[in-house]
């Protein structure tokens, strides 16, 4: 058999039709009127990075180290695949995935295509600056002007590029079976750009100072500037879903829905006013960040319109696919297999799923309640990063602090000599930003938008002692129960 993914990055399930939003999704209206669409499904680490590392690990990653690539130890799912004789390709635009703190993620395919020209790709080469307004909201960057600056026509964008290139990769191959195909286009994320007879759907009569790429933080900008970025947004949105359009297209001619696992989802969403605040990163993991749009079609199309509430997340897709494609899932894996939900022979396979960003508060939803646990004390103390790898965004880990990093074997899973850099250190205050050092509760039935922090002692036991539940299933380094101040269970 076959499995096609579709990742689209930044996807806000509130935006989309299929789970009661506004947005313009045609598309992908139509790939989840014959699917199974998920409403309890959740993200693991953000954000785009850890994001993929988890779905190519089936490991949640973020209390171990935060943005980075691939670690030597980590058996990821191409790999799996490829032991069992299953041919694999990627095809994005994600340019991360290509600068330092992105390594090891597509060499680990059979084959990948990569189609520049995404933000702050460094694709188009010139040495002068680019032309800019002389006002604006948010950010301009030199690089993404360049790049912009080559897309002539709808066809030259990135993201369309990288569903044609879909489109096409499956036409060459229509006689082939038993292969991985891993489709992610960057958009939706930002710049919100896009032709602009996309945003004239939304009957945008914005006339004020450029506004298509926020600065993470609090959403300190004019209230018709903020409407339409929203629409920007969802004008994004609804040029990706068109192009991917086109892949269901190519699908239906070359009839390859009855022996294909089709899976749709994102990596997280994206703040756009919410809670004041505009991006992500710089605050808690609100439930527009963390609840995630997927959409599954099995083989055949067993079960095709049926809703499942049973509680998932995103380290669950690599034992699913794995499942699905007759390939033993790797002990280490600590997502769960889907196939019994999709196939009715289970009603759930996780009691939690626990998500969030590295060093900040580690979240957990029992589908119920959502609880977001902050760390005891200003100075985050002691927090660490784990890695053979030190790179991290753009960047290499533990600059000015050579000194004070160790090594050693600090992981219950592998051998492999690894560095720890500290990230905290006792008494030195870790963030300015307050809000991300309280801990809160919330009801997901009574107050779904997080307005409202519950007060219930005994609700919040119950979901520390999740919490403590899924960190100890997922092996997490002891220092994050002593940041967090929490105790590891008396039966351990």
């Amino acid at each position: 058999m076959k499995t096609i993914l579709v990742l689209l990055d930044t996807l806000n399930r509130r935006s989309l039709p299929a789970y009661g939003g506004g947005a313009s999704t045609p598309n992908i209206d139509r790939a989840a009127e014959k699917s199974v669409v998920f409403g309890q499904h959740w993200s693991g680490s953000l954000p785009c990075m850890p994001a993929r590392r988890d779905l190519l690990t089936g490991r949640a990653s973020f209390l171990e180290k935060g943005w980075g690539g691939i670690e030597p130890f980590d058996r990821t799912l191409p790999e799996v695949l490829r032991e069992a004789g299953i041919f694999s390709h990627i095809i994005t635009d994600h340019y991360h995935y290509f600068s330092r703190g992105g390594e090891n993620y597509c060499q680990a395919f059979s084959t990948w295509d990569f189609h520049r020209g995404q933000e702050g790709d460094p694709w188009h080469s010139v040495i002068a600056e680019p032309p800019k307004p002389e006002q604006y909201y948010g950010r301009i960057e030199d690089q993404y002007e360049h790049n912009r600056s080559r897309f002539e026509q709808e066809e030259d964008y990135p993201g369309p590029r990288t569903l044609s290139a879909a489109c096409d990769w499956l036409e060459r191959n229509k006689d082939e079976d038993n292969y991985f195909l891993w489709v992610e286009a960057f958009d939706p994320h930002e710049p919100f750009d896009c032709p602009p007879h996309y945003l004239e759907q939304y009957k945008d009569t914005y006339n004020g100072p450029r506004f298509d790429w926020p600065i993470y933080g609090d959403a300190d900008v004019p209230e018709d500037a903020l409407r339409h970025l929203n629409a920007r947004y969802a004008a994004n949105l609804t040029m990706i879903d068109h192009w991917f359009g086109k892949l269901l297209d190519t699908m239906d001619r070359l009839h390859l829905w009855e022996d294909t696992l089709f899976i749709f989802t994102t990596d997280h969403g994206f703040l756009l006013g919410e809670h004041e605040l505009l991006g992500k990163n710089q605050m808690h993991v609100y439930n527009e960040l963390a609840h995630i749009p997927l959409i599954i079609r099995p083989p055949g199309g067993q079960g095709e319109g049926m809703r499942i509430n049973a509680l998932s997340q995103n380290i669950d897709l690599m034992p699913t696919i794995l499942d699905y494609m007759g390939v033993q899932v790797p002990e280490d894996v600590k997502g769960y297999s889907l196939r019994g939900l999709l196939e009715g022979r289970e009603d759930q396979v996780r009691e939690a799923a626990i998500y969030g960003y590295h060093g900040m508060a580690v979240n957990v939803t029992d589908g119920r309640h959502t609880y977001m646990r902050a760390p005891k004390s200003a100075d985050n103390h002691p927090c660490n990063i784990y890695t053979a790898m030190p790179t991290t965004f753009r960047s290499f880990l533990g600059g000015g602090m050579e000194k004070e990093i160790e090594c050693g074997r600090y992981l219950e899973r592998t051998d492999y000599p690894l560095f720890k850099i500290p990230l905290t250190a006792e008494g030195r205050p870790y963030t300015g930003n307050q809000r991300v050092l309280q801990s809160h509760l919330f009801s997901l039935e009574e107050d779904y938008a997080q307005q409202r922090p519950l007060q219930n002692e005994a609700v919040e036991e119950r979901m520390i002692d999740l919490l403590r539940a899924e960190m100890e299933r997922v092996e997490a380094p002891e220092e994050q129960y002593l940041r967090l101040g929490l105790e590891k269970r008396e039966d351990d």
